[in-house]
C-alpha cells in the first residue's frame, strides 16, 4: 500500500468515528436515546414528550401559529427545556462557621 492509500483510509476512519460521535451527542441532547431516559424521571409538565400546547393556541379564536411554535400549535416545554426528562433543581447551601473571622 502506498502512502496516499494509507492516508485516505486513515482519513475515512477518522471521519466515521467523528460522525458516530456527532450522532451520539445529538441523540443524547434531543432525548432520542432510550437509554438516557431510564436513569432520569419524566417531566411532570409534558409527561416526557418535551412539547406542550403553545400559548397562541390556548387563547386564540381557532387559529394557531406563531414564531414560537412555527405554526404547529406545540412548543418546547419550559420545565424540561424540550428534553422530556426531569431536571434536578439547583440548590444553594450556605454554611456558617462558628469560628470568629481571622484578624488581619
Amino acid at each position: 500500500m502506498g502512502p496516499v492509500v494509507l492516508a485516505s483510509q486513515l482519513a475515512a476512519g477518522i471521519g466515521v468515528i467523528a460522525g458516530a460521535m456527532i450522532v451520539k451527542n445529538a441523540m443524547e441532547h434531543t432525548g432520542m436515546n432510550p437509554m438516557s431516559t431510564w436513569d432520569r424521571p419524566r417531566c411532570a409538565t409534558c409527561n416526557g414528550t418535551g412539547r406542550v400546547t403553545c400559548l397562541c393556541s390556548r387563547w386564540s379564536d381557532g387559529d394557531t401559529g406563531c414564531r414560537t411554535c412555527s405554526g404547529s400549535g406545540r412548543m418546547a416545554c419550559r420545565s424540561c427545556g424540550g428534553s422530556g426528562t426531569g431536571r434536578p433543581l439547583p440548590v444553594q447551601i450556605s454554611v456558617r462557621s462558628n469560628r470568629p473571622p481571622p484578624y488581619s
